[in-house]
């Protein structure tokens, strides 16, 4: 008996022990799993494997990927000759993009009530401060809506602008946490990440169009610029931005401890001074970029394909190793690990790697919009964009009727650790692009491995990976990609709906000014 035909023996187990297989499609098709070829692909994987080597030089040798830059070019210039050399036929897909953004040179330091010199990072495309240092006082605000900011208007001229109290970051060197300091910090959480979720539809909007307006508002007030907390420990930054929300004024993301010093300064009456000098480059013309595709072309149904994926861009503070260069490379490492081993999936495997994720998983939108026709024939999207750890399953992102699917598909791979499948919705990953269109997406779970830390943060480097899990990813991604391609049918389409236009935000026509230029 052959190791496929054993493994396949094992699917059959667990799917009559859970209930799930034979799985119901359309047209009335039986979607068993053929395991047949998992055992070489697992082979291959961990045994035979690239995917260090690749990330490393991704991450060392080409470094950070902000979108619009000259090294997400190369990173997409070098993915392409890799798949190439690995076999498979490859090339770049254009997209346009709104404009990039360049980080300059910045200083922040505290003046007053002594000398400090800040840990912080211009907010991406925001502007600087044209190079000139500018002083002023440190104030905390509530701009939570229009009637509290209204009352505190009139103390932003000339400052630097505090709009929330500071996040709760637990010591994790101190005693753990209660169940009322867990409820705090979910309470924390809800109301930054979900400010609006017990509003209705009319008060939601006009709160999101204050929350648009604000940095417009503060502008117009006279505000010197915004402080961000970090909200990480041990000094670790956070950043975010797009050209579809550029700023009017300068905007600082600084380090939780010198936020919370902030906040500790003004309730002590001793308010903070800052010094600040920030040199930042935007361009408001529209860019191309690209995403690097390569394919495995199908033996019997070439026209249908499965499409693995993971974003090649990153943020610019570390080297944008766990966000995404290891999805990337994992990605990579699963057509290498296809085409060498021998096995001929059914249906076309298609590679992409996606630009413009971080600044609203533009590259991916454009992607899924360009391939619209072609939506009918994608059995699945299975993307990896959750750091370095290893996959431990699958989320369904609502699709429970897929449940004993999943389990099957990753039957072969239990024994590899990723044997979970959760009724989980992930957000923020470029799955989310090609749900609209009806089209099976997913994103992997994995293992935390400090992903909290690394993520978006200075510490996002090389080190931080962890080989054998990021091993064992790469070969789940290569068999559950082989073994949907190679299913008898179809997956049942999803629920469709109006895409989401990849547009500007929308501020108030009032507050907007002209011809006025960012430094």
């Amino acid at each position: 008996m052959t190791r496929g035909s054993i493994v396949r023996l094992y699917v059959l187990a667990v799917a009559a022990a859970f209930g799930v297989l034979p799985i119901r499609a359309v047209r009335g098709q039986e979607l068993t799993v053929d395991t047949t070829g998992a055992g070489a692909l697992i082979d291959e994987a961990l045994n035979r494997s690239e995917v260090m080597q690749n990330l490393q030089y991704l991450s060392d040798v080409i470094g950070p990927r902000l979108t619009g830059s000259a090294a997400a070019r190369r990173a997409n210039d070098w993915t392409l000759e890799r798949f190439k050399a690995y076999g498979l036929d490859a090339r770049l897909e254009p997209w346009q993009f709104g404009g990039t953004w360049t980080r300059g040179p910045m200083r922040v330091r505290m003046t007053a009530p002594r000398s400090h010199d800040v840990s912080a990072a211009s907010w991406a495309w925001a502007p600087g401060t044209g190079g000139a240092t500018v002083t002023g006082p440190v104030v905390r605000i509530d701009a939570t809506t229009p009637d509290s900011f209204a009352v505190h208007r009139g103390r932003v001229k000339q400052a630097w602008v505090m709009t929330r109290a500071p996040s709760l970051v637990w010591n994790n060197d101190g005693p753990p946490m209660t169940a009322a300091d867990s409820e705090r910090q979910r309470d924390v959480f809800r109301t930054v990440f979900t400010p609006f979720r017990d509003a209705d539809s009319v008060t939601r909007a006009r709160r999101q169009q204050f929350a648009n307006d604000l940095p417009y508002l503060l502008r117009r007030a006279g505000a010197l610029g915004i402080l961000v907390d970090g909200s990480k420990e041990h000094a670790l930054l956070n950043m975010s931005g797009s050209p579809n929300r550029i700023l009017p004024l300068p905007q600082v993301v600084i380090t939780h401890e010198d936020y919370a010093l902030f906040d500790r300064l003004l309730q002590a009456g001793a308010p903070p001074r800052l010094a600040v000098s920030i040199s930042n480059t935007i361009t408001r013309d529209s860019v191309p970029q690209w995403n690097t595709v390569a394919e495995i072309p199908g033996s019997e149904r070439p026209g249908q394909v499965v499409i693995v994926g993971a974003h090649l861009d990153s943020w610019d503070l570390g080297t944008g190793t766990t966000d995404n260069g290891t999805g990337a490379m994992c990605t990579l490492e699963a057509a290498r690990i296809i085409a060498r081993s021998g096995v001929r999936p059914k249906r076309s495997i298609r590679f992409v790697l996606f630009t413009g994720e971080e600044q609203g998983l533009i590259g991916s939108r454009k992607y899924a919009e360009a391939h619209a026709g072609e939506a009918d024939s994608i059995q699945a999207v299975i993307v990896l964009d959750n750091g370095t750890g290893a996959i431990s399953g699958q989320a369904l992102q609502g699709r429970t009727d897929l449940e004993g699917l999943w389990r099957a598909v990753l039957a072969p791979v239990a024994r590899l650790g990723a044997d979970s499948v959760v009724n989980r919705n992930k957000t923020g990953t470029d799955h989310l692009s090609f749900l609209p269109y009806g089209v099976p997406g997913f994103n992997f779970n994995q293992l935390e491995r400090g992903y909290g830390h690394t993520h978006h943060s200075q510490s996002d480097t090389y080190d931080m990976a962890v080989a054998s899990d990021l091993m064992q990813a790469s070969a789940v991604m290569a068999v559950s990609a082989y073994e949907l391609a190679n299913l008898p049918g179809l997956i049942p389409r999803g629920e469709r709906s109006a895409p989401t236009p990849v547009e500007a935000v929308k501020v108030s026509d009032s507050l907007i000014v002209t011809g006025r230029g960012s430094h």
